[in-house]
C-alpha cells in the first residue's frame, strides 16, 4: 500500500506538466510557440515528450506500475479478509479490565441466562460462545467488518477506474466542427467532415457511429452586460433505421443539455457570425458565399475573417491568379463607430457592420498547402501579389463598393453558425460506476468502525458477590476512532437491564422465603 501511495503522488506530480505546458494533442501552434519563444530549453523539454505527457513513455510507466501495485496490494488483501470472514471471533481475554473499556458487575442470573441475554442484545454481531474453566462462560463479539469492506471496495473501484479510463483513450474520439444555423447539415461519417477531431490510440476514423444533424436555427439570449444567458439551437437529427427511412427528429440544443444519440454526444459549445457578401463581376456573373468569421472578443463577438471569390469563366491559370478576390476585416454585431473605426458594443444582432479591405491578385490558392479560412496567405501580400484595392464601412442595404473594372461588392445579410463538438467515449459509463463505488468505499471506510465486544460469566460463591454470577466486560476499538465508549457503556447498561428482572425476581422469593 505504501508503494501504491508513493505511485499515486508520483502520477499527480507527473501530470503537472501536462496543465502548464502546451500539449501538441490540444494545440500544436501555441507548442512551436513556446519552443521558438524559449531555444534550448524548449527543445529540451521536447525530446522528453513534456509536449505529450499523458502519451510519454515516463508517465504510461508510472500508470502501468500503479496499476501493477494495486493488483499486487489488493489481492493478498482480500484472501486475507475472506479467511477473516471465515473466521471465529477471537478469544476472550483473560484479564479483561486492561482493556481500554471495561465493566465489572454482579447479577443473580446463572451464566446461562447470561449468555441467552448477551446474544439477544449483540444480535446483528459476529459471535460465538465459549465454555470456560470453573463453569464460566463467555461471549466475544465483533462488528465492524463492512469496514474492510469499504476498503477493499474502494481500492477495487479505483483500480476498475483506472482501466476505464485507459480503455478510453484507447476507443474514444472527439471532434468539432462549425455548422450554419440555416438549414446546413452535418454527418459524422468520417473526419473530413470535422474542422478539428482528436481520435483515440485504436481510432482511425473509419468507423465511426453514423449520424445526421441538421441545425435549422440559434437563439442567444444576453444580459444587459453583454454577458449570454443562454444559447439554444434548433436541430433535428437522424441515426439508425432512421438514416434509411429519412426522418428527422427534432431536438432543443442547449449549452448544458447535449444530444445523445448513436452512442455519440453532440454539444453545443459556441456560436458566432457568418456576414454574406455579394460579387457581381463585370460581365454581369453574380456570386455570393456566406462564410463563417471568427470572433476576436468573446464579449461583444467582434469578429475577424476572409471571403474569398474565384472569377468565374476564366480557364487561364496566370489570369485567374491575376483577378481573384479577397475580402477581409472585421464584423461587428452592433456597430460602434469612433473615428470610422469599427468596434462591436454588444453581442447581438442590432446593428451589423463590416470595415472590410477588398483584396485582388492571387490568394495562393495553386500553391498545394492549405490555408485558413479566416485569412488571406500574408506571403501573398508581402510578395505583392495580392494587393488592396479598396477599404470601406458597409451595413446591409448600403451602396456596393464598386472597383476599377466595375465589380461591385455589396454586404447584403447575416447568418448565424453554431460551434458544435461530438464526443464519443464507451467507458464513460464505467467511469461513472467506478466513481460513484469510490465514494461508496470511501464513505463505509470512513464510517464504518471496526470493534470487539466480550462478556464474561463467571459463577459466584464467596461473600463478596454472595452467591451471585460477576459479569465481567471488555470492549476494544481496532481503529482510533470516538465514540466508541458510548457505545460500550449503553451495551453494557442494556444488558445489565435485560438480566435486572432475575434479580427482582429471585429478591422477591428470597423474601417470601423469609417471611
Amino acid at each position: 500500500m505504501r508503494t501504491a501511495l508513493v505511485l499515486l503522488f508520483l502520477l499527480a506530480v507527473a501530470a503537472l506538466p501536462g496543465a502548464l505546458l502546451p500539449q501538441r494533442s490540444l494545440n500544436s501552434q501555441k507548442v512551436d510557440e513556446y519552443i521558438a519563444s524559449h531555444g534550448w530549453w524548449g527543445e529540451l523539454l521536447g525530446r522528453f515528450e513534456f509536449y505529450n505527457v499523458y502519451g510519454s513513455v515516463w508517465f504510461s510507466a508510472i500508470y502501468l506500475l500503479l496499476f501493477v501495485s494495486l493488483v499486487g496490494c489488493l489481492l493478498p488483501r482480500t484472501l486475507e479478509y475472506a479467511r477473516a470472514l471465515r473466521g471465529r471471533p477471537v478469544i476472550t481475554p483473560r484479564n479483561l479490565a486492561r482493556l481500554p473499556h471495561h465493566h465489572e458487575a454482579t447479577t443473580t442470573a446463572t451464566p446461562d441466562e447470561v449468555m441467552v441475554a448477551a446474544k439477544e442484545r449483540l444480535r446483528g454481531w459476529r459471535m460465538v460462545v465459549r465454555e470456560e474453566e470453573d463453569g464460566a462462560r463467555s461471549v466475544s463479539a465483533e462488528r465492524g467488518y463492512l469496514r474492510e469492506t469499504g476498503n477493499l471496495l474502494f481500492h477495487f473501484a479505483m483500480l476498475g477506474l483506472i482501466v476505464a479510463l485507459a480503455v478510453g483513450k484507447m476507443f474514444q474520439y472527439e471532434g468539432q466542427v462549425i455548422v450554419a444555423a440555416d438549414g446546413a447539415e452535418f454527418c459524422n461519417i468520417g473526419t473530413a467532415g470535422y474542422d478539428s477531431f482528436r481520435p483515440g490510440l485504436r481510432v482511425d476514423g473509419t468507423d465511426l457511429n453514423p449520424f445526421c444533424v441538421r441545425v435549422n436555427g440559434f437563439d442567444a439570449r444576453f444580459l444587459p452586460t453583454g454577458q449570454a444567458d443562454y444559447y439554444r439551437a434548433d436541430i433535428e437529427y437522424q441515426s439508425g433505421a432512421d438514416l434509411d427511412s429519412g426522418t428527422w427528429r427534432p431536438y432543443q440544443l442547449e449549452v448544458n443539455s447535449p444530444l445523445r444519440t448513436a452512442g455519440d454526444r453532440v454539444y453545443l459549445l459556441s456560436h458566432g457570425y457568418a456576414p454574406t457578401f455579394e460579387v457581381e463581376f463585370p460581365d454581369g456573373q453574380v456570386r455570393t458565399q456566406t462564410i463563417q468569421w471568427r470572433p476576436v472578443d468573446q464579449l461583444t463577438y467582434l469578429s475577424e475573417g476572409a471571403t474569398k471569390f474565384d472569377p468565374p469563366g476564366v480557364t487561364d491559370p496566370e489570369e485567374r491568379r491575376e483577378r481573384q478576390l479577397a475580402i477581409t476585416g472585421l464584423f461587428a454585431p452592433t456597430a460602434v463607430l469612433h473615428d470610422n473605426i469599427l468596434t462591436s458594443g454588444f453581442p447581438d444582432l442590432r446593428d451589423p457592420a463590416v470595415a472590410v479591405d477588398v483584396l485582388k491578385g492571387d490568394l495562393g490558392n495553386d500553391s498545394g498547402r492549405g490555408q485558413s479560412i479566416y485569412e488571406v496567405n500574408q506571403e501573398m501580400v508581402d510578395s505583392g501579389r495580392l494587393t488592396r484595392v479598396a477599404r470601406e464601412n458597409l451595413r446591409p442595404g448600403d451602396d456596393p463598393i464598386v472597383l476599377d473594372d466595375g465589380t461591385k461588392i455589396s454586404f447584403v445579410g447575416v447568418e448565424r453558425w453554431v460551434y458544435l463538438q461530438v464526443s464519443h467515449d464507451p467507458a464513460q459509463g464505467w467511469v461513472l460506476g467506478f466513481a460513484v463505488l469510490v465514494m461508496a468505499g470511501l464513505g463505509l471506510s470512513l464510517v464504518v468502525k471496526r470493534r470487539r465486544l466480550w462478556v464474561r460469566a463467571v459463577p459466584g460463591g464467596d461473600d463478596r458477590t454472595g452467591g451471585g454470577t460477576v459479569l465481567l466486560f471488555g470492549g476494544l476499538a481496532r481503529t482510533d476512532q470516538a465514540g466508541y465508549g458510548e457505545e460500550f457503556g449503553r451495551v453494557t447498561e442494556d444488558l445489565l437491564a435485560e438480566l435486572s428482572p432475575h434479580d427482582q425476581e429471585r429478591e422477591g422469593a428470597t423474601a417470601s422465603r423469609e417471611s
